[in-house]
């Protein structure tokens, strides 16, 4: 599409002076969005780093941000890594604050001085990007594939930033009537929301099993791009 500059590793401090991983890349031509992403527990697995580029390919400057290395945990992985272990040191606080740092990055010269940044998030990552809405300040928009619904239930109160919701219809970690429970609070909540249901499309479709499914993969990335471009011209909810 548009291409992409080089990539860059980056070493990032959080405002908790904690130090978190991080990857990013400039887009050639960019449209002024950029994209803060949100891994699932394997942090900066290949295909994050991938799927950095692509977004700037498409002209949205991106950085892809490793949220468990600011509790000692290596980048890469090891092939047989406890995911399950380190996953509990993870706090919403810490989080926050590393998505915080992401932003920052994208608003300064060297990460694009974007005018308007979104975060999208897979598995727990997925469910931490919308917590973002209520969490980032001027966040333009957040964008989570098959999070958990009772991970960010507790902040729809304060949510002011759109939600796109990307679903996996036979998704084993949360039943579809959680996740249409969660799209009704977020309607009674009058918090703008978008949700797409993908029916029989596994958790992790997007991330791990792109090639078997593919149609719900490609309509994915259209939801998204649509999304930052529809939110790239419009503000979020005052």
């Amino acid at each position: 599409m548009g291409g992409s500059a080089d990539d860059t590793e980056l070493d990032l401090k959080a405002s908790d002076g904690k130090a978190v991983k991080g990857f990013a890349v400039r887009a050639a031509k960019p449209t002024g969005a950029g994209i803060v992403i949100i891994p699932d527990p394997r942090g900066l697995a290949p295909f994050y780093e991938e799927l950095t580029r692509r977004f700037a390919e498409a002209g949205i400057d991106a950085v892809a941000i490793d949220y468990m290395t600011r509790h000692g945990v290596p980048s890469p992985r090891p092939e047989n890594f406890d995911f399950m272990s380190a996953i509990r040191q993870a706090t919403n606080e810490g989080m926050a604050s590393d998505v915080a740092a992401g932003i920052r990055y994208l608003r300064s010269d060297a990460g694009g001085r974007v005018s308007a940044v979104f975060t999208v998030g897979f598995c727990f990552g997925g469910s931490a990007s919308w917590r973002q809405s209520a969490e980032q300040p001027d966040l333009a928009g957040a964008i989570g594939f098959y999070g958990r619904p009772e991970r960010a239930r507790d902040v729809i109160s304060g949510m002011k930033a759109p939600l796109l919701l990307l679903v996996a219809g036979a998704d084993q970690a949360t039943t579809p009537e959680d996740n249409a429970a969660f799209d009704r609070e977020l309607t009674n909540a009058k918090v703008p929301h978008k949700s797409v249901v993908y029916p029989g499309a596994p958790h992790s479709f997007f991330d791990r099993s792109f090639e078997q499914h593919k149609d719900a993969s490609d309509d994915a990335w259209r939801q998204m791009l649509a999304f930052i471009k529809e939110h790239t011209r419009q503000p979020a909810r005052a």
